[in-house]
């Protein structure tokens, strides 16, 4: 009803439906992005595209520059350009030898592309670097990696990083999941009552970035 009355006022205003729809749809984007955050950035793969050239460009002026090159590889990363991100951290290899982050984002890349024993590795070398890397991130994603072809070894990657990382309702949905696919219903529902706990208890900073999990998990918990 409260749509209807504000399409309503939007139609009196712009003069023009589908104007009054296209506006409607914006705020309604908004307010998804502020206060829940389940749909995609519209701006974040502009951002990407510019930070790519503008590394791109570094690289040509200065072609050894390492620095130049881990961030070029994490945007590459994110816009899921794995083989083209992989290429680039292989030629900064012997410089980030000791770098936990490097080993992270190649582990990334060779599980992305299928190479799980090499993604493997490299995940298990930057955690021997540091364990606490990127807030246990390198568990998580091999949890993922590992779920189709050996959930076991999935279950223990993710309880780890339950415990690096306490505050991730993400470990507890992806838990809820694997529990699911093992036929485990108990530890499934557990799982997911647990997800939604945690992010009733998380500080305000931290709720909007976890709140997708927590809906995932009530829509798991309810089925």
């Amino acid at each position: 009803m409260k749509l209807f009355f504000l399409f309503g006022l939007l139609w009196w205003l712009l003069g023009n439906p589908f104007l009054a729809i296209l506006v409607l749809l914006v705020v309604l984007y908004l307010l998804e992005r502020r206060f829940i955050g389940l749909s995609p950035s519209l701006v974040r793969p502009f951002r990407r595209r510019s930070g790519i050239a503008k590394w791109k460009r570094q690289l040509q002026m200065s072609p050894h520059d390492v620095s130049a090159k881990s961030e070029l590889a994490r945007l590459l990363i994110e816009s899921r350009k794995y083989e083209e991100a992989r290429s680039v951290l292989l030629g900064i290899q012997d410089q980030s030898e000791h770098s936990a982050e490097f080993w992270s984002d190649l582990g990334i890349c060779e599980l992305a592309l299928g190479r799980l024993e090499e993604g493997e590795r490299a995940m298990l070398r930057a955690l021997e670097i540091s364990p606490r890397v990127k807030y246990g991130q390198p568990y998580l994603r091999l949890g993922e990696a590992w779920s189709s072809s050996e959930p076991e070894k999935a279950l223990r990657y993710l309880e780890a990083f339950k415990e690096v990382n306490s505050s991730s309702c993400e470990a507890y949905y992806r838990l809820g999941v694997l529990y699911a696919g093992l036929g485990k219903r108990e530890e499934a529902a557990a799982a997911f009552r647990e997800c939604r706990e945690l992010h009733g208890a998380l500080p305000r900073y931290l709720k909007r970035k976890e709140r997708k999990w927590a809906l995932k998990s009530a829509l798991r918990g309810n089925r």
